[in-house]
């Protein structure tokens, strides 16, 4: 097993040069950072300084490796629109992403299963089917219709919540979080549930299939035919062995949640790095776009081997295999 989490870590290295060859090229290749930096008005020998201070002048292969070698010291570049250093500004925003994106997972996670569960061991129900018809909505309709939806309903109509914005922010070591405060929480529960509806209907149908195929296999009738309860059985045995393909599923899912929560921040002007994202590309600034790319390529990265170790904890035969 320690030989497979050690090739996994080798092609995520891979990956990484891979997007930061990508970065890179966007980097050299959309717009003439002299002028975003320095503007139009500037001189020819102020233009020629700040190229030879980026090392633009050099070879392409010289390039990579000193945007690869800055990359690795935590060096992103400075915003051409902000004029500051692109890390600080990521760290500003990321919190707000963050906070977003963990809470539609658990969401989506602890909704999703116990729904898979239930829609499985009750599937003739009507309240079964009712939950099932329920889930075609977080599965076809887009995420911004949700949440305008959401929106129109609970901002517009009833007025429980704030359409708009994080709330009141508290800063603790240098996180800024929502989550101590009132109107912080109160603005996440719609961009989350907005965020996480549609994992969350993806995963229950996803526990609810694997559920029901497990519950038809032979152990689990030899199981009844032994006596044991069927309490054991369901949650002792079947939704163990239905936990290892939702693993899968879930923890690319939370990758997306924080790579695409660009529409679900736009619509609820949440201020995290997917809003940022969208400013960037308007306003053409491409150290921003890099990092972006960067910043989603590490977290897939980390995020599959984390799911890797899982399998270990989740399924014993992986522990007992040989390489």
């Amino acid at each position: 097993m320690l030989v497979h989490l050690l090739r996994r870590l080798g092609q995520s290295v891979l990956v990484l040069l891979a997007v930061s060859f990508v970065s890179f090229m966007v980097f050299r290749h959309i717009g003439d950072p002299t002028i975003s930096l320095l503007g139009e008005d500037a001189t020819l020998e102020e233009r020629e300084a700040l190229t030879e201070e980026l090392g633009f002048n050099k070879s392409v292969p010289l390039q990579y490796l000193h945007y690869v070698g800055k990359v690795l010291q935590g060096d992103l570049g400075i915003s051409y629109r902000l004029k500051r250093p692109v890390a600080d500004i990521i760290f500003e925003r990321l919190p707000a992403t963050l906070e977003l994106a963990l809470t539609a997972a658990l969401f989506a996670l602890a909704i999703g299963i116990v729904l898979g569960v239930y829609t499985a061991l009750r599937k003739d129900g009507f309240l079964s089917r009712a939950i099932m018809t329920v889930s075609l909505v977080g599965v076809s309709l887009p995420t911004f219709l949700i949440g305008i939806g959401l929106i129109y309903l609970f901002a517009v109509e009833l007025r429980w919540l704030p359409s708009f914005g994080r709330g009141e922010t508290v800063n603790i070591a240098g996180w800024e979080t929502g989550l101590l405060t009132s109107s912080g929480l109160a603005a996440l529960i719609m961009p989350a549930i907005t965020l996480g509806f549609y994992n969350m209907t993806l995963i229950m149908r996803l526990v609810r299939a694997e559920m029901l195929e497990v519950l038809r296999s032979d152990y689990i009738r030899f199981g009844r035919a032994r006596g044991l309860k069927e309490r054991d059985l369901y949650f002792g045995h079947a939704l163990r062995n239905t936990l290892i393909p939702v693993i899968t599923i879930a923890g690319l899912q939370i990758g997306s949640l924080i790579a695409f929560a660009i529409v679900t921040e736009t619509v609820f002007q949440w201020p995290g790095v997917g809003l940022l994202f969208i400013s960037s590309i308007q306003g053409v600034d491409v150290p921003l776009i890099a990092a972006y790319l960067m910043f989603i390529a590490l977290l897939y990265v980390v995020i599959n081997l984390f799911v890797d170790f899982l399998y270990v904890l989740v399924d014993p035969r992986l522990r007992r295999a040989t390489p």
